[in-house]
């Protein structure tokens, strides 16, 4: 009776201590997965899409056929960039940023009337179709939130300059007839550069304030202005610059602390012109081995 009860006593420990011990194991494994799934989780969280609408924009990338051959996409191709091979060198996701990124050097692909290459945004108020835009009347404003990441030096060792922001004037078709020019082109109103860690703004001015209005369209009436330096230091940080266009009227702003305010006759007269935003890395050197990067984390533009 006693060798039966003691058996029966170790059969009893033997089968608590295994239950237990499948317990325990059991406990291992799921604190393991719930480990792993906060593991992946952490990783999911580090992983950032831009939040960039690209349905109004095409893009012009230094890649193509000589001067003035430089390849562009419009939408609705644009919208799958990051699974188009001719793209992905110039335009890709910064996924641990969540930002854009534009990549430019110097190469023999440029549009027509530059010698500099570009990775930049062109507005497109119609998809697909350069010959809708907007003038000073009608207005607009442009916000963007970037970063200029990196930038190659010049052999003095200043950091080479690139142009972030547009705002380039066109020629309607009736304009381009009247003064026999071969394209729509007119000068950019508006250049928003980044220039060894600060942003300068240049924009335009007429040579004679009394020219007509046939002499107006012609490239050769206006020149730059003495441009005007932000105080502010961007480095290679994030920064926002907002611009807002009505008639007659120019604000550019740098992270909504410093403004640089334009209302004269020139913008009144800048009129006569269409206009469309641009927007990326139009890098502005020729030096062998030159490159820059650079980074958007938010663009929108209102009509």
């Amino acid at each position: 009776m006693y060798r039966i009860s003691h058996l029966l006593i170790l059969s009893l420990m033997f089968l608590s201590v295994e239950a237990t011990s499948q317990t325990m194991g059991g406990d291992l494994t799921e604190s393991e997965t719930k480990t792993e799934k906060r593991s992946k989780k952490k990783k999911r969280k580090k992983t950032k899409l831009p939040d960039i609408d690209l349905s109004h924009w095409k893009v012009t990338i230094p890649e193509g056929s000589g001067k003035g051959g430089a390849i562009s996409v419009e939408p609705p191709e644009i919208l799958d960039y990051a699974n188009n091979d001719i793209l992905k060198p110039y335009m890709f996701n910064d996924s641990t940023k969540g930002a854009l990124t534009f990549y430019a050097y110097p190469t023999s692909a440029t549009t027509a009337n530059t010698k500099y290459s570009r990775s930049e945004l062109r507005e497109q108020m119609v998809p697909g179709d350069d010959n809708v835009n907007w003038t000073f009347k009608k207005g607009g404003s442009l916000k963007a939130k970037l970063s200029v990441d990196e930038v190659s030096r010049d052999k003095t060792g200043k950091y080479h300059k690139v142009i972030i922001l547009q705002i380039h004037g066109r020629l309607t078709n009736e304009q381009k007839e009247l003064i026999g020019q071969k394209d729509n082109n007119a000068p950019p109103v508006l250049k928003i550069y980044w220039q060894n860690g600060k942003i300068r703004v240049k924009t335009k001015k007429l040579k004679f304030a009394d020219v007509n209005s046939v002499g107006i369209l012609h490239e050769e009436a206006w020149t730059d202005d003495e441009g005007f330096n932000f105080e502010q230091e961007v480095g290679f940080g994030k920064f926002q610059i907002e611009v807002k266009v009505t008639d007659g009227k120019m604000v550019v702003s740098l992270n909504n602390t410093e403004f640089a305010v334009y209302d004269d006759f020139n913008m009144k007269r800048w009129g006569v012109f269409e206009n469309y935003f641009k927007a990326g890395n139009y890098f502005q050197s020729r030096d062998e081995g030159s490159f820059a990067k650079v980074s958007f984390y938010g663009l929108e533009v209102k009509h």
